[in-house]
């Protein structure tokens, strides 16, 4: 992502400035209360069980509604029209999946991780071995994505152009700086306030996006009278695509006259894309935690729904603020900016401000729009370290390492300095990935959790001749697929932009490999079950009684 802005006034320079130290304060405090209220591996890991359902959606919603769907997501839109909105109808489906097959009977059956459930049954040392890794490796692909975008976002919010200093930095170096800072806060807030902070974080940062969202949706609207018609007859005009902007086939299932077989593959690549942005949300690490964090199961069921409303609700500001990017700032101003869009609501909010106030009511307004944006990323960034460090302490640490022995003051300390690690690893690996396209790893993230996650989560809890083979060749065999099609894929390889655009070792020609991930990553899975003796019926018969009514599921959650 790359983000940069016309230089601002010293004036709208200090109001970014306060307005990001001021909610970095007012989160920092929330996590040293956190930290005094943390008292034992249950309150760590999952907060004490005790938010309620509203409260853990609007975790939920903070967790999801990341800086790459904010910006992403508008600037898509604003690029391309109805075929950008196909993003939030996939995410927000996608939670359905989560409702009726994963939400309730995630929390019945395990305390902590998705590696409870994935051992349960089977060989613990070597399932939660996997398990963890998966989680790592989900994880740490979707919090690149998230950090990259935060180096980039400080760029923004200090209005650093290239060739322009601030405070002894150029834009590289403040690039790398947000990374750091980044870094830092997201290590802090979890290795002091553990869930209960992070949770009490991503309450007040979905407040903050939503509320910057609507606030920007409604001045948007207010140029037109309220009158969504005219802003979309707007935006298809200033798009230069006429009908066709508001129309379906604009950059996904594109038909390519004179070339079936492209045609082909541009089609297929809609539905890859669609698998992976539906069913990877069920398997996504940091969101099957959040299941572990309310009293019970319907209560597990009902942040879900709080969370799918919340949602909802922001991937239709997005629409609005998409075809109002369109509209207000034009297509090739957006483009002039940031050839992916992801400054389209960033410039909006500009836009919008001078149009009502003046320029300083441009520079506040956008100040305000890219510290929510900035907020996003803290929250979800939060949510992955958090999920991460809890696997490697309980599933890998605990469970392989000492063999379950480890006590719960000692498995926090671990989970301590785990986020520390993580947040070192993410750090670095964040300055050397500055030019890495975000939405290739936020989605190659979706795809891995798709292939890997999900599978191997849903046979364990719905077949009975699963096993631990199974469960191992599913969950690698799933990261393995994803990984290894995308990095012969045109998104690596053999294309103008690609990330090696002078290089061609790409033949799997779909940018998204979920359509063929996927079904590899079960295939796995099956064989793997069929290749060995290993059956324990018994056992699923325990799971199922535990899944369905919640039987155990409280007695696990005093341990």
């Amino acid at each position: 992502m790359i983000l940069a802005q016309e230089a601002v006034s010293e004036s709208s320079r200090l109001v970014t400035i306060v307005l990001f130290v001021l909610m970095v304060a007012a989160t920092l405090g929330i996590t040293v209360w956190a930290s005094r209220n943390t008292h034992s591996a249950t309150d760590f890991h999952s907060g004490g069980r005790g938010f309620s359902p509203l409260q853990n959606g609007l975790a939920i919603g903070s967790d999801y509604m990341s800086a790459a769907s904010f910006l992403g997501i508008a600037g898509t839109i604003a690029l391309f029209g109805y075929d950008g909105f196909l993003y939030s109808i996939g995410f927000l489906v996608a939670w359905l999946v989560a409702l009726m097959l994963v939400a309730e009977l995630l929390r019945n059956s395990g305390r902590y991780t998705m590696g409870d459930v994935l051992s349960y049954r089977m060989n613990q040392r070597t399932v939660r071995t996997a398990a963890s890794v998966s989680t790592i490796v989900v994880s740490i692909f979707y919090l690149l994505a998230q950090m990259v975008g935060a180096g980039a976002l400080i760029a923004l919010l200090l209005g650093i152009q290239p060739g322009e200093t601030f405070l002894g930095m150029d834009a590289p170096t403040a690039k790398i700086a947000g990374i750091i800072v980044v870094g830092l806060l997201m290590t802090i807030y979890v290795a002091f306030g553990g869930m209960k902070g992070t949770t009490w974080v991503q309450i007040i940062k979905a407040g903050i996006l939503l509320g910057g969202a609507a606030l920007l949706t409604v001045l948007t609207l207010s140029l037109y009278g309220f009158d969504f018609g005219s802003l979309m007859e707007d935006a298809a005009v200033m798009s230069g695509e006429g009908r066709a902007f508001l129309e379906p086939g604009l950059t996904y299932g594109v038909e390519v006259a004179g070339d079936p077989l492209q045609t082909l593959w541009n089609k297929l690549d809609l539905i890859s894309l669609g698998m992976a942005l539906v069913l990877g949300t069920a398997g996504l690490p940091h969101i099957l935690i959040r299941f572990y964090t309310v009293p019970d199961s319907q209560s597990a069921r009902k942040s879900v729904n709080w969370g799918i409303g919340l949602i909802g609700v922001f991937y239709l500001l997005t629409l609005i603020l998409g075809f109002g990017a369109a509209a207000l700032v034009g297509h090739e101003a957006i483009r002039n900016q940031d050839a992916a869009g992801n400054t389209a609501a960033p410039q909006l909010a500009q836009t919008v401000g001078e149009n009502i106030g003046g320029e300083m009511a441009g520079a506040v307004l956008l100040a305000f729009i890219a510290s929510a944006a900035f907020a996003a990323i803290l929250s979800t960034v939060a949510g992955l370290v958090i999920a991460s460090s809890s696997s490697l302490a309980h599933d890998f640490y605990n469970s392989v390492l000492r063999r379950g022995k480890a006590t719960g003051a000692e498995e926090v300390r671990v989970a301590k300095f785990a986020a520390l690690g993580v947040g070192i690893t993410a750090i670095v690996l964040a300055v050397f990935a500055q030019n890495l396209n975000v939405a290739f790893l936020v989605s190659l993230a979706f795809a891995m959790a798709a292939s890997a996650n999900l599978p191997t989560l849903l046979l364990s809890l719905f077949w009975k001749r699963f096993n631990t083979a199974g469960a191992l060749a599913g969950i690698y065999g799933g990261l393995v697929s994803a990984v290894g099609l995308v990095f012969f894929s045109p998104v690596v390889s053999g294309s103008e932009t690609a990330l090696f655009p002078n290089a061609d070792f790409s033949w799997f020609p779909l940018p998204n490999p979920a359509l063929v991930s996927v079904p590899l990553g079960l295939l796995c899975a099956v064989v793997g079950t069929y290749a060995s003796k290993e059956r324990d019926f018994e056992k699923f018969a325990m799971l199922q009684v535990r899944a369905l009514t919640g039987a155990g599921a409280e007695t696990a959650a005093k341990h």
